[in-house]
């Protein structure tokens, strides 16, 4: 009896350390974009960085990213990511509950330039649900950024992928 107490607990503690290491380092942090090797825009493509600065009070949602209409992504709070594209007019938008004013952007993008559109939430926003029932449900906007603003907000920033 005793030495199956033994054996159960000596199972238990290696299953415990392993299921540790495995979410130390499954869980670990993509390097900042400041460390990250970033590519070069392929010749005749424009980039388009989607970020979203962490704000403690945000929704933790992933909202997906449009450029016309198609998706390009999905903004991860305190990440960013790039997406090559063709030149051209673009009109970004983002997945959102609630409706506003200044919640998209237009850029238009020539071979070799990049625009920085900041992902930015109003988790306050309320929906109503009826006879005293509300909801609160997040609010995102696709906010065009000038180059020198966004290149610092974004060095910091978890680098969640390009392409």
């Amino acid at each position: 009896m005793r030495r199956r107490a033994i054996a159960i607990l000596r199972s238990s503690i290696e299953a415990a350390t392993a299921i540790l290491l495995l979410a130390m380092t499954g869980c670990a942090q993509p390097a900042p974009i400041a460390a990250a090797a970033i590519p070069p825009i392929p010749a005749g493509e424009a980039r388009i960085w989607v970020y979203r600065t962490y704000e403690p009070y945000a929704d933790h949602g992933m909202p997906a990213v449009y450029a016309n209409g198609g998706t390009i992504g999905w903004a991860q709070l305190g990440g960013a990511f790039y997406r090559d594209l063709a030149p051209g007019r673009y009109h970004i938008t983002v997945w959102t509950l609630g409706v506003d004013f200044n919640q998209s952007s237009d850029l238009d993008l020539a071979a070799g330039q990049q625009a920085y559109i900041r992902i930015v939430s109003a988790p306050e926003w309320e929906v109503s649900g009826g006879f005293r029932r509300s909801n609160y449900r997040p609010t995102y906007y696709a906010w065009l950024i000038p180059p020198q603003v966004a290149q610092a907000e974004v060095a910091p920033l978890a680098f969640q992928g390009g392409g």
